[in-house]
């Protein structure tokens, strides 16, 4: 049996105001906020995620956080965030 890799997502839900609750491979969950980013000016490729109803349709692609036209964010940075604070914020 294979170790399970600490950063590797295993479910996600969409909560209200761009939240994310996470539960990786080790048990280890917590909250990603990202409204403040997919809102600012930064967004750059995020910008889509605005638009409700595709920030929604958030899947898991091998463990990764992922929305249609590939627009993805990584478990590893979030993984130790949660680990640390409970939640991460973009």
């Amino acid at each position: 049996m294979q170790n399970p890799t600490p950063s590797r997502l295993v479910s996600v839900k969409v909560l209200p105001g761009h939240k994310l609750e996470v539960r990786f491979e080790d048990g280890t969950n917590g909250i990603v906020e990202m409204h403040d980013f997919v809102m600012g000016d930064e967004a750059d490729y995020f910008e889509a995620l605005r638009d409700g109803e595709l920030f929604s349709k958030v899947v898991l692609k091998d463990g990764i956080p992922t929305w249609p036209g590939e627009i993805d964010i990584s478990p590893v940075m979030m993984y130790d965030e949660i680990k640390k604070k409970g939640k991460w914020v973009l």
